[in-house]
């Protein structure tokens, strides 16, 4: 066997077997620590507080909710105000 030959057949072998040694966390932990932190990250700033502290009780009217569900039920619901939150400040282009 020739050197040319011998070296063809043994690298791709131990890049092969070399292979099987490398480490993957998904697979091999599955109950890793690390996995799903974006996700739990992502809820965690979509919840301000979790256990508020209110001073007063909620204020609330029977008759208004019941005027809310009329105008819902009939089609006559309030359209609500429009509100702009930013201005147009765009500056003309200036000439050189």
């Amino acid at each position: 066997m020739n050197s040319d030959l011998a070296r063809a057949v043994i690298v791709p072998v131990l890049v092969l077997s070399l292979g099987g040694c490398a480490t993957n966390a998904v697979t091999e932990k599955p109950g890793d620590l690390k996995f799903g932190d974006a996700n739990r990250q992502t809820m965690m700033a979509q919840v301000i507080d979790p256990d508020p502290v209110y001073t007063q009780p909620a204020q609330s009217s029977g008759a208004h909710a019941a005027d809310a569900v009329e105008r819902y039920r009939t089609d006559k619901v309030k359209q609500p105000d429009s509100v702009r939150t930013t201005t147009n400040t765009a500056s003309p282009p200036q000439s050189n």
